[in-house]
């Protein structure tokens, strides 16, 4: 039962026009801000989203070790339910444990091409399969788009959704469309492209590309999607 009141009052729905998913399977979905504004805390947010539908989520951090990632989750988590029965809650929580794999990589001597060997060896002995991919901290840099078309294509062949935290910068500036400079040369892979952006008191999320075109709030006392 709160699995499914979390779904149905989830303000991420109104991204994808209400329905449960916001990617199609093997799509590619991006979330950009400067550092500090909230793009880890919506990224763990779109996980637990994919979490209570059952679904298998792999997080792939290149900035945090496993357990920063860990209380990132717990406090999301504790955040969204805090008006629910506390045994049930936990009982949820522990349901959803054996769905999520954390992984951490050194982002210096990460590569996307290593991603997939632990991906081939993690489903290959039936440890865990993921549907949803969340990639936190990967530069996007001028050589991005290959490695970025090979993770599509197995993205494709395995039906998972992959997002991603993209970080700008000030002084880079943005595409015509408002595209973010990192993406401007790949945006062409992405079905839905999220930007926050603090607006006095409060981060907007608005929608670049895909899914609907209205804003959401990030709470910064509670880094929640409301």
């Amino acid at each position: 039962m709160i699995a499914k009141d979390l779904i149905f009052q989830n303000p991420l729905r109104r991204i994808g026009n209400e329905t449960e998913e916001l990617l199609p399977e093997g799509g590619f979905g991006a979330v950009f801000a400067r550092a500090g504004i909230g793009k880890t805390a919506l990224l763990v947010q779109l996980s637990l989203h994919n979490l209570l539908q059952n679904k298998n989520a792999l997080h792939v951090s290149l900035d945090d070790p496993v357990k920063k990632v860990s209380l990132w989750y717990k406090e999301m988590f504790s955040y969204l339910t805090k008006s629910y029965d506390v045994e049930e809650a936990n009982q949820l929580w522990e349901k959803m444990l054996p769905k999520r794999f954390i992984m951490t990589f050194n982002v210096n001597a990460f590569t996307l091409t290593k991603l997939d060997r632990r991906l081939s060896d993690l489903r290959e002995q039936n440890i865990f399969a993921p549907q949803v991919i969340l990639i936190d901290g990967l530069p996007f840099n001028p050589a991005i788009r290959e490695p970025l078309s090979d993770l599509k294509r197995l993205a494709k062949e395995n039906s998972f959704q992959v997002w991603f935290t993209i970080k700008t910068h000030r002084h880079e500036d943005p595409g015509p469309d408002g595209m973010p400079a990192p993406l401007i040369d790949v945006a062409d892979m992405f079905e839905i492209v999220l930007q926050l952006q603090p607006k006095g008191k409060e981060i907007h999320v608005t929608t670049l590309k895909g899914g609907s075109a209205e804003t959401l709030v990030l709470d910064p006392s509670t880094m929640l999607i409301k």
